[in-house]
């Protein structure tokens, strides 16, 4: 048997992409997942070489019925090391492929051969993701597959032949395919793969499967309810009072406008940002434009937006996060809200200035409770300096 697909080269290169394109982090960040796929698998039987092999035993063949299609799945499990890449291994099930031929020996006796192959193993490979929206992503594999080929052959009539032979070998497999996340632990999978298979009598060839499935993430954070940010405390400066009128009397002397105290709002990463996102929400923006209008009518000198996150994660990862959420305040307050670029700085605290307390939620690994209890950490502070 021969097996054909369409080429993979595809899959490489989205691969490649995921793994150098690095924008913002989406959806899980790392962790253990599992998932499960089913579906349609397919292969091309080699219908010259088994008629040249009849004709080599003295066997006309008329027809051959191909069984080229069969029902397959693959059980899996893997570890994403970063939004953009994870190492997955499972065992699959390719299904059953088969063939009946027809023909007669040298003196017309009829005949018929039967051959059927069943592929099942086990499989190593190498995920590479690319968001494409909030949670829709792109997925490429590459990696190895380990597969059985156990092969049976039943001849009757005039071709006389009861057989089976297996074979065991390592080939390569590639794949791509969609992923959409329901929420952080469930997503679902759309996927083409192809699998390179050896057959027990010297064949050599590929089988594909077009599979859907559900995935599950361990560890990913529960649903938060949404959490409106308290409206900011505008700084309104007062009309200044007409000066008195005094016949031969020295003008007054000018007074220095009173600086009113810094004013400083907490906005919840929740309500403008998605999970490990730095893209301005809908929701975050209403609060945003109405902080702009606010902040417009009032006499403020500076503002300063900082960003922060709770502690899981690298420090590194963190620093960088809470800049990229700060400064994506930023940018919309003076593209969006008007506002003078030149008075508004934007600076990434990480995870140094906590709200909770070092005892208050306790633990290391990213669990759905310490996600939850973490929260107040995960917030964009603004403080706005003014005269009156």
């Amino acid at each position: 048997m021969k097996h054909t697909f369409n080429n993979c080269a595809g899959a490489l290169s989205l691969l490649t992409l995921a793994l150098f394109v690095h924008p913002q982090a989406w959806g899980q960040s790392s962790g253990w997942y599992v998932g499960g796929n089913a579906g349609r698998t397919g292969a091309e039987i080699d219908d010259p070489r088994i008629t040249s092999g009849l004709q080599a035993r003295g066997f006309s063949t008329t027809s051959i019925d191909d069984r080229d299609r069969s029902t397959g799945f693959k059980l899996y499990g893997g570890y994403q090391f970063n939004p953009h890449l994870a190492v997955e291994g499972g065992y699959f099930d390719l299904g059953k492929f088969g063939y009946t031929a027809f023909g007669a020996n040298a003196l017309g006796v009829p005949g018929t051969l039967d051959g059927e192959m069943r592929v099942r193993g086990l499989n190593l490979d190498l995920v590479g993701t690319l968001p494409l929206t909030g949670k829709l992503s792109a997925l490429g594999r590459v990696g190895l597959n380990y597969a059985k080929a156990n092969d049976r052959f039943v001849g009757s009539g005039s071709i006389i032949q009861n057989s089976t032979a297996s074979k065991s070998q390592a080939n390569v497999k590639y794949g791509v395919g969609l992923n959409y996340a329901f929420n952080d632990a469930l997503n679902m999978r759309l996927e083409v793969e192809r699998y390179r298979v050896n057959d027990a009598i010297g064949n050599k060839g590929d089988i594909d499967m077009v599979s859907v499935g559900l995935v599950y993430r361990f560890g990913g954070p529960a649903p938060q309810p949404m959490q409106r940010a308290a409206a900011p405390e505008p700084v309104f400066v007062a009309p200044p009072a007409p000066a008195p009128v005094v016949v031969q009397a020295p003008p007054p002397a000018p007074v220095a406008p009173a600086v009113v105290p810094p004013t400083r709002v907490s906005l919840s990463a929740e309500s403008l940002f998605g999970f490990d996102a730095s893209t301005v929400k809908p929701e975050g923006r209403a609060d945003l434009d109405k902080f702009a209008r606010d902040l417009a009518s009032a006499n403020y000198q500076t503002v300063t937006v900082e960003g922060h996150t709770d502690r899981l994660g690298s420090d590194s990862y963190n620093q960088k996060l809470s800049e990229q959420r700060a400064t994506a305040v930023k940018n919309y307050l003076v593209t969006s809200g008007k506002l003078d670029g030149s008075k508004i700085s934007a600076v990434g605290k990480g995870e140094t200035m906590p709200v909770t307390k070092p005892g208050d939620c306790k633990g290391t690994k990213r669990t759905a409770a310490l996600v939850a209890c973490l929260q107040p950490d995960r917030r964009v502070d603004v403080e706005v300096t003014g005269t009156r």
